[in-house]
């Protein structure tokens, strides 16, 4: 990967990240669950410490930082590998992180703050919500992700 190709792509994951919180948000003020991954991750820090050390921007720098990561593995791992138009690929991606964020990172970072969503968000109030709003949140990840790097100039996206 070359220096160009990692700014772009670092940038690229910058914007889609906030993309996928607005989405969030906007799914909050919808009937969804409200999720604020910053805070969650600000929960799961301050957990195991006396006096919450940690303010809501190392919870939304973790998630910044995520994003970017999510992309870069794109970029230099994952895009060559599925198929299709950059808008297949990013729903494919968006799909592929939305199944992850449920069976892994979900439970993790859920007991890690002190709570048990389970797998799926099954232990939760409203597991079928909680699943809706992720996938409609990884998806716009995902879809703005190659949408960005495709108006970057990030080469052979499209197959």
């Amino acid at each position: 990967m070359t220096a160009s190709v990692f700014f772009r792509t670092v940038i690229s994951g910058f914007i889609a990240t906030f993309v996928m919180a607005m989405v969030a948000f906007l799914l909050g003020g919808m009937g969804f669950p409200a999720l604020d991954i910053g805070y969650i991750l600000t929960e799961s820090f301050n957990h195991s410490l006396p006096g919450d050390p940690y303010h809501i921007i190392f919870g939304n720098l973790a998630y910044n930082i995520g994003g970017i990561l999510l992309a870069l593995v794109w970029v230099a791992f994952l895009r060559h590998r599925i198929p299709g138009k950059w808008i297949t690929q990013g729903l494919i991606y968006g799909l592929i992180i939305s199944v992850v964020a449920g069976v892994i990172i979900s439970p993790f970072v859920s007991l890690a703050a002190g709570e048990n969503f389970g797998i799926f968000y099954t232990n939760t109030w409203f597991p079928g919500l909680m699943i809706l709003a992720g996938l409609f949140m990884h998806l716009a990840y995902g879809l703005t992700l190659t949408l960005c790097l495709r108006v970057a100039g990030v080469p052979e996206l499209d197959k």
